[in-house]
C-alpha cells in the first residue's frame, strides 16, 4: 500500500513538473505596456471640451460637470497605466481611462485628446449657432461628427467602438445617458 501511494505521488509530481516546464497557453491580453507608434505630443491643445471633477477628467466626460473649453493649451507630463498626467492652464489634472481600457491604450486615448493644432481655428469657421453650442458644451441638429466631438468629447470606446455607428452614447452623469443619432 505504501509503495502504491509513493508511486502515485511520484507520478503526480512528475506530471506537475512537466506542466510547469511546458507552460500553459497564454491568453491574448491587451497590455498598456505596448506603446503605439505615435505617442501624444507633450504639448498641444484640448481636442474638445473636457469635463472635470477636482483634478479628475475621465473618458465618461460627464456633461453635468464644470468644463475646460476645446482649444485650451495642455501639457502632457507622463502616462502611468490608465492615467495621463497633464497640466492645463498651470493646474495639474489626471486624465483617467476608466471605461475604454479594453478598446484602446492610454497612449491612444491621449493622442485623441491632445491635438497639435488649436481647434479654435476650426471653431471660428463654423456658423455662430454651432460655435455657441460648442462653447456651451451643447449639440444641435445638423452638427457634424467633428463638431459633436469638439462639443461633447469622444464617446467612450467601450460603448462606441466605431465612430461610423448609427448613434453615439454619451452620459450627462454616471446615471443619465443620452444618444446622438446620425
Amino acid at each position: 500500500m505504501h509503495g502504491l501511494l509513493l508511486k502515485r505521488s511520484m507520478l503526480l509530481l512528475a506530471t506537475a513538473a512537466a506542466l510547469l516546464a511546458t507552460g500553459c497557453k497564454k491568453e491574448e491580453v491587451k497590455s498598456d505596456d505596448a506603446a503605439p507608434a505615435a505617442v501624444a505630443p507633450p504639448t498641444g491643445y484640448t481636442c474638445c471640451n473636457f469635463h472635470y471633477s477636482g483634478d479628475w477628467i475621465n473618458d465618461g466626460n460627464y456633461a453635468q460637470l464644470p468644463m475646460i473649453p476645446a482649444g485650451t493649451p495642455i501639457l502632457l507630463t507622463s502616462i502611468d497605466r490608465y492615467i495621463a498626467y497633464v497640466e492645463i492652464e498651470g493646474k495639474k489634472y489626471r486624465l483617467g481611462l476608466d471605461y475604454g481600457r479594453t478598446a484602446e491604450t492610454t497612449e491612444q486615448w491621449a493622442n485623441k485628446l491632445i491635438v497639435k493644432d488649436d481647434p479654435k481655428a476650426r471653431l471660428a469657421a463654423w456658423s455662430p449657432a454651432v460655435r455657441k453650442a460648442i462653447q456651451s458644451g451643447q449639440v444641435m441638429p445638423g452638427m457634424t461628427k467633428e463638431q459633436v466631438i469638439m462639443s461633447l468629447g469622444y464617446p467612450m470606446t467601450n460603448e462606441n467602438p466605431r465612430l461610423d455607428a448609427p448613434y453615439w452614447r454619451y452620459w450627462w452623469s454616471s446615471w443619465g445617458e443620452y444618444k446622438i443619432h446620425w
